[in-house]
């Protein structure tokens, strides 16, 4: 489903539930071993979803292990992405050469529990989404926000090794085209053709009770020979995923689980 919203380039593998062929490396095994069953089901089908879309790419098999602040540490040359929500696991990988940023989202439709919205909303993505209810309310735009925000960090800290936080990205939603723009508020390291690449594009989709959303940036949109280089992951930064959120009222952290 998901390789519907992702450019040629990149390679996709879904799955409704987890796989009972899903098997982990004896190392990936070691990452869940004190976690629920349920939870190293789902880790095991993700990863088997990962491996697949790299044969895709013809990229040897080997160990996807947790790097810093648990983001997968994918083979030299590969950029990609896991998600996993109720029902549905995903991954999407493609060349660096081809793709320098890769993020996927799933997310059940279904509104967020009451309070989210007001605490990851910037004041007109607010209004966006209250007018869009008026609008379209047979799409719950408060979990596609949180979705659409989620694919940005995801994709932004990997390259960047920077941490966003909810008020650090404005999100616009085109219906019509059932895309998304995102701009980014804080400095950019990346560049684009001599300027920051602050804004990222991504597409969406609502099929069989599921959003989803994902955003490719092409590799030669973010090379500039008067650029300078992005510093790497270090200490002390991280990105969202949902399943570090604390919902119920709560401010969402952003300690962030393996995925």
């Amino acid at each position: 489903m998901i390789e519907r919203i992702l450019p040629r380039s990149v390679v996709a593998v879904d799955a409704f539930g987890d796989l009972p062929q899903a098997s982990l490396h004896p190392l990936e095994a070691l990452v869940v071993r004190h976690a629920i069953g349920a939870r190293r089901r789902e880790f095991a089908t993700g990863r088997w979803c990962a491996k697949q879309a790299m044969a895709g790419l013809r990229v040897p098999e080997a160990p996807l292990l947790p790097g810093p602040h648990h983001a997968p540490r994918w083979p030299e040359g590969v950029v990609g992405s896991i998600t996993h929500c109720s029902g549905y696991r995903a991954a999407a990988v493609a060349r660096s050469s081809d793709v320098r940023m890769l993020s996927v989202d799933a997310e059940p439709h279904a509104p967020l529990p009451a309070g989210v919205l007001e605490s990851i909303a910037l004041p007109e993505e607010l209004a966006m989404v209250r007018g869009l209810g008026i609008v379209s309310p047979g799409v719950h735009w408060d979990r596609l926000l949180f979705s659409l925000k989620e694919t940005v960090y995801k994709a932004w800290f990997p390259v960047t090794g920077r941490r966003l936080e909810f008020e650090d990205a404005r999100i616009t939603i085109d219906v019509s085209a059932a895309s998304f723009s995102a701009r980014v508020l804080v400095p950019s390291p990346l560049w684009q053709y001599g300027r920051p690449l602050d804004l990222l594009n991504g597409r969406w989709l609502l099929s069989g009770g599921l959003l989803v959303a994902a955003l490719a940036v092409p590799a030669a949109q973010s090379r500039d020979a008067g650029a300078s280089p992005v510093a790497p992951a270090g200490p002390g930064v991280g990105y969202l995923t949902k399943s570090s959120t604390t919902f119920g009222g709560h401010t969402p952290t952003f300690s962030t689980p393996i995925e």
